[in-house]
């Protein structure tokens, strides 16, 4: 079992408490003239044909469609990990007799690692390895009902928990092995997610792989932000992780929300973020979370959730800073009216979804400070570049780099927030709707065991820090244990010169025991010898 949770599905928790998805079927099915005379699948660059539609469930989870086996399949899309997995049966597949379970926080996906054919857009992957979960029983949410039954993770290779297992090339991920076969293409992927319940959003988002969306081209002009590969103990800690700008958080007042990151090796001002589209509510520090709604009139601590809830009509405008770029959030996604939630007056209110960062999802080892789920890329279109990531291919082998294109208008979002949360009638501009001064804001209660992982995230994260500083200790009493020595022998020396220690047949000092055995009279006059010699 892996050491350490994956950063995905842990979003689905809040959802899972609130909603029951329906399912639509989402096909995504191939021209006949995209396959050879064997029926092998093929894939003709800048064509449009890996351009692969999201099914989007109540802005909370996406999916799209593979075959595996010869079954079609509706799988949820996850950049917080990096393995397949399906449940069910799957009618053509080698099991290879070793099983392995993946832990998430809505429950274990255990099974047996098998093999199968693989089509996934355009794409043709022979025996890909992955885990066959015939008991979904574990999970704590019912995921045939809430649209998916399976999941592919889209993070680095070097996070695969199956191919740590399996110690094989065959035991890479999906895209890692069409990447492998695909020499004539950069090892790209990207995503665009759509809104539901705004006019202005698409009716569909989008994955691609190795292309780009088309009218989005702007996105391979946009900074290439670095993946942040450093403090991490092992490969399967590896993320989409990368760094803000300075003062790279803009609260609804419009200024930086101050906070210092946890991960050590982070510059002054920067904090590490992680992407990931398999949490429909972002994690934030709980001082963040509290600087976005805080000071917000009617706002609400809420228990179940642990998150703030704010009046409906409340629009907030917070965005976020990468690589000398803004990227605004949406309104409509800063907070969120489909959880059905009352405040303590019995009205109607919205979940704030950039929520304290939970005990689940907490870095203990002080590797990031945030993980921007569904609700802010929503508002970027996202381009993930494997580079190096990828083994044993000739193309694309630079770093690993993210693209971030904003798909925001600030105009458009307010004009979609006062249609959507107010009825047409445009009321931001209200005293009631003022935020509050910023001696007033309030704080969020941290529970006993966020007060002690924050302890052990302190102790966990410094761990370079503490090995140095006991290695530097060791050294020292191991110098000062050599330096005693090194006088002892000396003062040993010295006696036996003047004739105060017994020496060997060979004309040396005696053994230090000897010396031990010595009348104190004796010692006494070496010491007073010493004295007057130094």
């Amino acid at each position: 079992m892996r050491s350490f949770l994956p950063l995905s599905l842990l979003g689905l928790l809040s959802h899972a408490c609130s909603t029951h998805a329906l399912t639509f079927p989402v096909r995504v099915r191939p021209r006949a003239d995209d396959r050879t005379a064997s029926g092998r699948l093929t894939t003709r660059a800048g064509s449009g044909n890996t351009l692969l539609p999201l099914h989007n469930t109540q802005n909370s989870e996406y999916i799209a469609n593979i075959t595996l086996g010869g079954r079609e399949i509706p799988v949820l899309l996850d950049t917080g990990s990096s393995d397949l997995w399906v449940a069910g049966t799957i009618p053509q597949t080698t099991d290879l007799g070793m099983s392995e379970s993946l832990s998430y926080a809505v429950g274990n996906a255990q099974g047996d690692i098998n093999t199968a054919t693989l089509n996934f857009g355009n794409y043709t992957v022979q025996d890909q390895a992955y885990l066959l979960v015939k008991d979904i029983s574990t999970f704590s949410i019912n995921i045939q009902a809430e649209g998916f039954e399976g999941l592919i993770g889209l993070g680095p290779n070097t996070g695969s928990v199956i191919r740590d297992k399996m110690d094989d090339p065959k035991g890479d991920s999906v895209l890692a092995r069409i990447f492998q076969q695909n020499t004539t293409s950069s090892n790209y992927m990207s995503i665009l997610l759509n809104r539901e319940g705004d006019p202005n959003s698409a009716a569909s988002g989008h994955m691609t792989i190795s292309e780009v969306v088309p009218g989005y081209e702007a996105i391979t002009e946009m900074p290439k932000l670095s993946v942040m590969k450093d403090h991490k103990l092992t490969d399967l800690d590896q993320h989409w992780q990368t760094y803000t700008d300075v003062d790279g958080l803009i609260g609804p007042d419009g200024n930086p929300i101050a906070y210092d990151s946890i991960v050590p090796s982070a510059p002054d001002g920067q904090l590490v973020v992680v992407f990931d589209s398999g949490f429909t509510l972002p994690q934030v520090p709980r001082k963040v979370s509290d600087a976005i709604y805080g000071r917000v009139q009617g706002a609400e601590w809420n228990t179940q959730y642990e998150a703030w809830t704010i009046p409906c009509t409340q629009m907030l405008n917070i965005s976020f800073k990468f690589g000398g770029q803004t990227y605004p959030i949406h309104p409509l996604d800063v907070s969120s009216s489909d959880f059905n939630l009352v405040n303590s007056n019995g009205d109607t209110v919205c979940l704030g979804t950039f929520q304290p960062i939970s005990t689940s999802a907490f870095s203990l080892l002080g590797e990031y400070d945030v993980i921007l789920g569904m609700a802010f890329m929503r508002s970027v279109y996202a381009l993930f570049d494997y580079g190096n990531f990828v083994e044993d291919t000739s193309q694309d082998l630079g770093d690993p780099f993210i693209q971030l294109l904003s798909t925001t208008n600030a105009t458009a979002a307010r004009e979609a927030f006062v249609q959507v949360r107010l009825g047409g009638v445009d009321t931001t501009g209200d005293a009631s709707q003022a935020l509050l001064p910023a001696s007033q804001e309030q704080q969020s209660p941290e529970s006993e065991e966020e007060k002690k992982q924050e302890y052990e995230e302190k102790v966990l994260s410094r761990w370079p820090e503490i090995f140095v500083g006991c290695l530097a200790f060791v050294l020292i009493v191991v110098g000062i244990i050599v330096w005693r020595c090194c006088i002892v022998r000396r003062r040993k020396n010295g006696a036996a010169q003047k004739g105060l220690l017994p020496t060997n047949n060979k004309g040396a000092p005696s053994s230090y025991s000897q010396l031990a055995g010595a009348s104190t009279a004796t010692l006494v006059g070496m010491q007073n010898m010493e004295g007057k010699h130094v």
